[in-house]
């Protein structure tokens, strides 16, 4: 699936903004917090093979 950087901004966004409520009282081992974690890292290294790829062209 195709994402522009903007979609990936938003992502990014609302998974942070998750990771923080979710943080919230919770070791950073709680597995909420670590499902949230990874998802925010995956959309992350999405955005960054993007930045990568169109910086290249």
């Amino acid at each position: 699936m195709s994402h522009t950087i903007n979609d990936l901004i938003k992502q990014i966004e609302k998974l942070r903004v998750d990771l923080i409520k979710v943080k919230e009282g919770r070791a950073y081992t709680d597995p909420e917090v670590i499902a949230v974690s990874q998802a925010l890292d995956e959309v992350l290294d999405e955005y960054q093979k993007l930045m990568l790829k169109n910086k290249t062209k």
